[in-house]
């Protein structure tokens, strides 16, 4: 089993190091709903200790992301005024222990990767098409 979890290690880091600056906001969302959905799970089973590992790893997270923005667009200072609201809603639920809280953000960050993961996806169409027709 210590193979199997050294060699899944070693792939995520490889594909970090490889991915685009898109593919690793992905990952970033990927894992904040990832540990939203272990914090709700420990919440719900009132093992508040793994509630509190889990939602530091998520606030984490999301205080990278907002660190990751580049204020020259305008659509960092949205993404700011969001990022923003999940941390302090992601405190507030750690304190409390409020699955609504949690849910609210999960709602979130499920939407922003959605569109993300939409994004990606089209910027890798459109650089195929280019390099179809640089090569033609």
């Amino acid at each position: 089993m210590l193979a199997y979890s050294t060699a899944g290690n070693q792939y995520k880091q490889q594909s970090a190091m490889t991915a685009s600056p898109g593919e690793l906001t992905l990952m970033l969302y990927d894992g904040c709903i990832k540990n939203l959905k272990l914090n709700r799970m420990y919440i719900e089973s009132r093992d508040f200790s793994g509630a509190n590992t889990v939602s530091q790893k998520a606030q984490n997270i999301i205080a990278e992301l907002l660190r990751s923005l580049d204020m020259r667009y305008e659509l960092s200072g949205q993404l700011r005024s969001l990022y923003e609201f999940m941390l302090n809603e992601l405190i507030l639920s750690n304190v409390k222990k409020d699955l609504e809280k949690v849910d609210v953000v999960l709602g979130m960050v499920t939407e922003l990767r959605d569109t993300w993961q939409q994004a990606v996806r089209l910027n890798r169409q459109s650089m195929g098409s280019t390099v179809s027709t640089a090569g033609a």
